[in-house]
């Protein structure tokens, strides 16, 4: 379905992930997040390169389950544990049915969950696409090092987020260029405004810089910068072997 969830003028309230944006959100993320179809693709050649046998991996915020189902084709070994959370019992709804029509094998299991709480072991794919962002700061650090005392030796996590320059200048532009994006991709000035004022308490960004510190903190070895289209990263953090 096409969104057009603040196509109308509409009292301001804060962005939540409810039945009427998981019935709209394939478009919705597809049209305001630059890169977007890039990045699920790759997804599936990260998980192949890293997934390791015998291990568990998880998607942590799965929504609809486009990582989940890139990680899905890029799992290699049959004796792996794929596991989607999400805690919007709409999103577990219709990934469960995206799911059940995707070719693969590989069974998924998916929990309505907080990934602030869910159990999370023996990992050696992690990913958090779009959504660390939506966790309350002060709870960011916690979940990163709880990932990362989870992941093998060898393992990865797969963060996506949308950053906040340091520059005023640099962010900007970079706001611009994405609004300009959107309205290449038929939002109009009204949705955009609308949208921008839902989301502005409910998604905070961090700078590049944060993000490294807080993953190296955490307790990952490397952080590396893989992709990035305007103001939207997606960064691998690894574990050595």
């Amino acid at each position: 379905m096409t969104d057009r969830l603040f196509a109308t003028e509409r009292n301001p309230e804060d962005f939540r992930f409810d039945a009427a944006v998981a019935r709209v959100f394939p478009d919705m993320i597809r049209r305001s997040v630059p890169g977007y179809t890039t990045i699920i693709p790759m997804i599936e050649v990260i998980t192949g390169q890293y997934a390791q046998p015998g291990s568990r991996c998880y998607d942590l915020g799965c929504s609809l389950g486009a990582s989940t189902l890139a990680m899905r084709h890029g799992i290699g070994s049959a004796d792996c544990t794929l596991v989607g959370v999400d805690n919007s019992p709409a999103m577990i709804e219709r990934c469960q049915h995206y799911i059940a029509l995707d070719d693969s094998p590989l069974p998924v299991t998916l929990r309505c969950e907080d990934i602030l709480t869910t159990e999370l072991s023996d990992a050696s794919v992690t990913t958090l696409n779009f959504t660390l962002q939506f966790v309350p700061p002060a709870e960011r650090s916690g979940l990163l090092a709880r990932i990362a005392r989870a992941t093998r030796p060898g393992g990865v996590l797969i963060l996506s987020e949308k950053l906040r320059f340091e520059s005023d200048a640099e962010q900007a532009i970079q706001t611009t260029l994405h609004h300009e994006f959107k309205r290449a991709n038929g939002y109009s000035d009204l949705e955009i405004s609308q949208k921008r004022s839902a989301i502005e308490n409910v998604l905070i960004p961090e700078t590049l810089a944060t993000h490294r510190a807080r993953l190296l903190e955490a307790g990952f070895d490397q952080v590396v910068l893989w992709y990035q289209c305007f103001n939207f990263v997606s960064i691998l953090a690894l574990k050595n072997p």
